[in-house]
């Protein structure tokens, strides 16, 4: 599958925003790594800005960034979200209250505990009605959300903006599902080659023989093996180095996402 990115949004410890990440990612700058800041997205109504969670802060974050970087009309754009565990903390707090004896659950925890609800919030903020996808594959969510974006872009003749997304587990959750800190990557991806084009991706499913690109420097690979969505960090490198690249990205026990990554009139 051929497809062109048009923007990129970035948010995780020390990787504060597209630009002012790219020298740490491409290894111009030392990566220092930092607490990760989630606020509430402006573009949200009053309630809605009460009412969000770490999930929907990281996604609105990433997602709108790449859309401004691209120039875009969020309205216009169909979306892919993609996370491994959703909202953790929700999570957490509902099987406490479940556990208890006062067992009655907040509305707005159990509206914020389905996968897709930084979906939902991202249409009350942008006023999409575009076509939207909400899914998860473990360790591989990053990897499933770029092979659906990229298809849906591919096919499907649509602009797509990738929303990937993870957060830690709060104990006692965190001993079964380890995820060291929060991550978030947004790529806006077009089917044709545009002004706005910054890099072409051609993406395809492979055999496990070829190992996954690592990242060099130890911190950020650390971050890379710590977060799933962070496996993406590598696609992340090769476009901030801005060269002719290929990146390896784990997907399934069998199979490999190979991406070759150049100059958008390749």
């Amino acid at each position: 599958m051929h497809v062109f990115v048009e923007g990129v949004g970035v948010l995780g410890p020390g990787l504060p925003g597209w630009q002012a990440s790219r020298g740490m990612l491409a290894g111009r700058v030392p990566y220092v790594p930092a607490p990760t800041v989630l606020t509430a997205s402006p573009l949200l109504p009053p309630a809605e800005r009460r009412r969000s969670v770490p999930t929907v802060k990281l996604a609105m974050a990433v997602g709108m960034e790449a859309i401004v970087h691209a120039g875009r009309d969020p309205a216009a754009v169909a979306t892919v979200f993609t996370s491994s565990s959703g909202d953790p903390d929700t999570i957490h707090r509902i099987l406490e209250t479940l556990a208890s004896d006062q067992r009655e659950l907040s509305p707005t925890r159990f509206h914020n505990s389905v996968h897709n609800a930084p979906a939902g919030y991202w249409s009350i903020a942008t006023q999409s009605r575009e076509p939207s996808t909400s899914l998860s594959h473990e360790d591989g969510s990053f990897q499933a959300g770029l092979l659906e974006a990229a298809a849906e872009a591919a096919v499907d003749g649509w602009d797509v903006a990738l929303i990937a997304y993870d957060l830690p587990y709060p104990a006692p959750l965190d001993g079964v599902r380890r995820i060291s800190d929060p991550f978030g990557i947004a790529l806006l991806l077009a089917p044709q080659r545009t002004e706005r084009s910054l890099a072409r991706l051609d993406v395809a499913v492979s055999p496990a023989s070829a190992e996954p690109t690592r990242m060099t420097d130890p911190r950020l690979e650390s971050l890379r093996t710590g977060n799933p969505v962070a496996r993406g960090l590598p696609l992340l490198a090769a476009l901030a180095r801005g060269a002719d690249d290929a990146v390896v990205l784990p997907y399934r026990p069998d199979r490999r996402i190979t991406i070759a990554v150049g100059p958008p009139c390749r």
